[in-house]
């Protein structure tokens, strides 16, 4: 499968898992937060996807999930569980697609 398609899909699979962690949360604007959510989750499995660095695929997911999580993470002001989050789902897809990413 192509690393891009194999992105796309660990993004969205990402960004589901996240809104379901979201659940027990109490929001303002609960259905504003999880469309956020996902997004943010989505984007990271497009970008690691989607770019070629010259870096272990692990090294590329972490630098892309703390990178992507910051702006959410500075909004909220909710730093761990949002860059937390990040980094471990971008490491699992960096991996996943570094490895059967073609």
């Amino acid at each position: 499968m192509s690393k891009m398609v194999l992105g796309l899909l660990c993004g969205m699979g990402f960004g589901v898992v996240d809104v379901l962690l979201m659940i027990p949360l109490q929001f303002e604007d609960r259905a504003a937060a999880m469309t956020g959510a996902f997004f943010n989750r989505f984007a990271i499995g497009f970008v690691i996807g989607a770019t070629n660095l010259p870096l272990p695929g692990w090294i590329r997911g972490l630098l892309f999930g703390l990178l992507l999580s910051l702006p959410d993470a500075i909004i909220t002001k909710a730093w761990v569980p949002i860059m937390a989050v990040g980094a471990i789902g971008g490491v699992i897809i960096g991996l996943i697609v570094s490895r059967w990413g073609v």
